[in-house]
């Protein structure tokens, strides 16, 4: 059974800010705290398509397992390693973020995708946040019994990081807020 968790979200910035704020999600350190499941972020590669002139990077994201203590102990590890990929279209102001485990595939599958996009009632201020994740557990068949119910707390888990997510945007977002100001006196 796959659990499938979708919500929208708008933020009152512009898209630039919004995307600039994705991208320095993970990596400032005042998130730490805050994004306490999250290990490490390396990236893996960044270009341009010289005929397209979109932008595509690629992360290795490092994170706790969110997943129940029980599945934990089975799989014997408690870290999950992911990829996240993000293609930016800034003609059409458009970006998109998929994100898929690649560690514990024989037990889960989880893959999340982001996109923003400006709000079509106030596209010069305002940006559209649309995410869906799918998760699936691969049940063993002595577990089968208790896959819905693990599937439904992993989705517990990413409802409150998204929400964690979001405040962290936010703050990013007001943080670039000010600096921009700063920068225009």
């Amino acid at each position: 059974m796959v659990k499938a968790y979708a919500q929208e979200y708008i933020y009152k910035h512009p898209w630039e800010r919004v995307t600039s704020a994705s991208y320095r999600k993970f990596t400032d350190h005042e998130n730490r705290h805050i994004l306490t499941h999250i290990l490490e972020v390396d990236t893996l590669s960044c270009k341009v398509d010289p005929t397209s002139k979109k932008l595509y990077t690629a992360r290795a994201v490092t994170a706790h397992f969110p997943g129940p203590w029980f599945i934990r102990k089975i799989v014997g590890q408690d870290v999950c390693h992911c990829i996240e990929t993000t293609i930016v279209d800034a003609k059409s102001r458009s970006m998109q973020l998929t994100s898929r485990n690649v560690s514990l595939q024989k037990f889960i599958e989880v893959e999340e995708k982001i996109q923003y996009d400006p709000h079509p009632d106030n596209p010069k201020i305002w940006t559209t946040c649309r995410q869906e994740t799918n998760i699936h557990i691969k049940p063993l068949p002595a577990l089968a019994s208790i896959a819905e119910k693990a599937e439904q707390r992993y989705v517990e888990k990413v409802v409150k990081y998204s929400a964690t997510g979001r405040e962290v945007m936010e703050r990013i977002c007001r943080y670039l807020e000010a600096e921009s100001a700063l920068i225009a006196l």
